[in-house]
């Protein structure tokens, strides 16, 4: 199995996201990750889409995309040649002594305090899945209550994809 990062543009109207998600449900195949906003130009939307499967299943996914009407273009995000990143937000259980560990683990990591309360403490990290995950494994012996993820955003480096 694969895991490929697709960055859709698609017209920003509404029902769009129903139309794209229900390709997928009809066909039962899974989003592992979705990100949608609006482009430099309001009259699109961007829709980064993390899918995982064979490549047969895969290059369907990728015809079936671009045979849907609202779709303008279908462009794969690939290692190295694009820059891909997500936000996660955690709160973690902490004391006095607990915090102090976790603040040292998020200064390497270069992730932000957002919120401090007695009892627990919020941490920002943005970065691509191989920092997230770091991360977050590094914060295991702790006490995780919540977590958050935005999804993986993405776009390719240097060229605009309509130059394609």
């Amino acid at each position: 199995m694969k895991t490929k990062v697709l960055s859709l543009l698609v017209d920003n109207t509404a029902g769009v996201l129903s139309r794209v998600s229900g390709m997928f449900s009809r066909r039962g195949y899974n989003i592992d990750s979705l990100s949608v906003g609006v482009t430099e130009n309001p009259k699109y939307s961007r829709m980064t889409v993390v899918v995982t499967g064979d490549d047969k299943i895969l290059t369907q996914i990728k015809s079936q995309l671009n045979k849907l009407e609202d779709v303008k273009s279908v462009v794969e995000l690939k290692d190295g040649e694009s820059v891909t990143r997500e936000l996660v937000l955690i709160k973690i259980k902490a004391n006095a002594v607990e915090r102090q560990q976790i603040i040292s683990v998020a200064n390497v990591y270069r992730a932000n305090i957002v919120d401090v309360s007695p009892e627990s403490i919020m941490i920002e990290i943005t970065g691509n899945n191989n920092k997230v995950e770091a991360f977050v494994s590094l914060l295991e012996g702790f006490e995780i209550q919540e977590l958050v993820r935005t999804g993986v955003t993405g776009l390719i480096r240097g060229r605009a994809e309509s130059d394609e």
